[in-house]
């Protein structure tokens, strides 16, 4: 599989949706759905677990970002309410098109960190 644009690295892969082990394979299943496994390397993806947290990032961080764009319109344009319900949509797809290199991006960081469920110490 090519580079994306010779992007390399931990954001190529989450970019291109890549495997973090071979760097070749395909991550996901679906549009957001992550695969059992790697085609290429056999590693497990079902070993990982992202949860929630790439689409709690990106609803904060989309948001904010929204909130002050519709600030900086209202305050230097004045437009009528319904020129702000732009927002919606633009939230919508901001949203849902950075979910599958959130997902991607953190499978990696978890896969280069060995990360694991947290175990209390006896």
């Amino acid at each position: 599989m090519a580079r994306l644009n010779g992007l390399e690295g931990p954001a190529g892969d989450a970019l291109a949706g890549r495997c973090p082990a071979c760097h070749q394979g395909r991550l996901f299943a679906g549009p957001v759905r992550f695969a059992a496994r790697c085609e290429r390397c056999g590693t497990d993806f079902s070993q990982y677990n992202v949860g929630d947290g790439p689409a709690a990032f990106l609803i904060l961080g989309v948001g904010a970002i929204l909130v002050v764009a519709a600030l900086m319109v209202d305050i230097a344009f004045e437009p009528p309410w319904w020129v702000h319900l732009v927002w919606i949509p633009l939230g919508l797809a901001l949203t849902l098109g950075g979910l599958r290199v959130a997902k991607a991006w953190l499978l990696g960081a978890e896969y280069r960190h060995a990360a694991h469920e947290g175990r209390l110490v006896k």
